[in-house]
């Protein structure tokens, strides 16, 4: 074998004698015939070109076998890594609660039996009309529609509010049993806080025309506290 060189008619490199294909650009080499000029950079001859697309092809089927190949057998991305795996967190335990009772509104002037609260402070007198200190004068209990029904409070410390409520209940004298047939919500004279004493005056044919006879409760509340009570008789005689 001999070290004569031979140019490549694709890239111009000289190989040695016995290369078959060139060194540079793997182009098969033709010994023995004469060197032809190369029209371009891009080989043109027959033997060349089916060289290249040998190389080019088997590239492409490669690639395509490699992708076939990956997609009969993914990877899974979690594998090899340590991933923690969650916990599930508990739900919280719905804790019973005893629903708040409904506050009942407060009011003013309620409507229990004088033996139900507390024990009143003040006096309450009743009689047939009023002096000019609005105390009550000609001292009775018992009511003709051709009399005055007058009443006065009278308590140890200001009454501290503009009106006070007067509840009216009918007494049965052989049961006991009460009937109201005055609110004292719906029954609030005016009075001065300041002051300790307040008088009213009405025709008693008023309160027989509305209650009719018998014998009645009444009960003086300022705001919610019982201040006074006292009873009277509504009589036709």
């Amino acid at each position: 074998m001999t070290d004569q060189q031979g140019d490549c008619l694709n890239c111009g490199r000289s190989n040695p004698e016995w290369a078959q294909v060139c060194r540079s650009c793997g182009v098969p080499l033709r010994h023995g015939e004469p060197l032809a000029a190369q029209s371009g950079r891009i080989p043109k001859d027959r033997d060349s070109l089916l060289a290249m697309g040998a190389v080019i092809g088997t590239i492409i089927a490669a690639v395509v076998i490699g992708l076939f190949l990956s997609s009969l057998n993914p990877i899974d991305p979690t594998v090899g890594r340590n991933v923690p795996t969650p916990t599930p967190t508990p739900s919280p335990t719905a804790t019973a609660e005893s629903s708040p009772s409904a506050t009942p509104l407060a009011t003013p002037t309620p409507v229990a039996s004088a033996s139900a609260a507390a024990t009143p402070t003040g006096t309450l007198a009743f009689g047939g009309g009023l002096d000019g200190n609005r105390q009550v004068v000609s001292p009775t209990d018992t009511f003709t529609a051709q009399m005055t029904f007058a009443h006065s409070v009278t308590v140890p410390t200001p009454f501290g509010v503009s009106t006070v409520g007067e509840q009216i209940v009918r007494i049965d004298e052989a049961s006991g049993a009460e009937e109201e047939v005055a609110r004292a919500i719906d029954n609030q004279p005016e009075v001065v806080p300041g002051e300790t004493s307040a008088g009213f005056e009405i025709p008693a044919s008023n309160l027989l025309e509305e209650w009719g006879p018998g014998l009645y409760e009444m009960r003086v509340f300022a705001g919610n506290t019982l201040i006074a009570v006292g009873r009277f008789r509504l009589s036709e005689g």
